[in-house]
């Protein structure tokens, strides 16, 4: 499966199914955010890009990327 990207106006986060081991840390961590139960899964406007890269960088297997969106 490719990596997909959920844009939102000051962070793209990026998912990739095949390298993610389910560890949940995004959905428990920020709920409003990342949540499996809904379609799209992620909304990057959710919260502020600040805690979304944070909850991001905290990803154990690097299923979760974020970039930052150049205004």
């Amino acid at each position: 499966m490719a990596r997909k990207n959920y844009t939102g106006k000051d962070i793209t986060v990026s998912f990739d199914l095949d390298v993610c081991q389910h560890a949940a840390i995004c959905v428990h961590t920020l709920p409003a955010v990342f949540n499996t139960k809904r379609r799209p899964w992620i909304l990057a406007d959710a919260a502020p890009a600040e805690e979304v890269a944070t909850v991001v960088s905290r990803c154990p297997s690097g299923a979760l990327r974020y970039e930052l969106v150049q205004h």
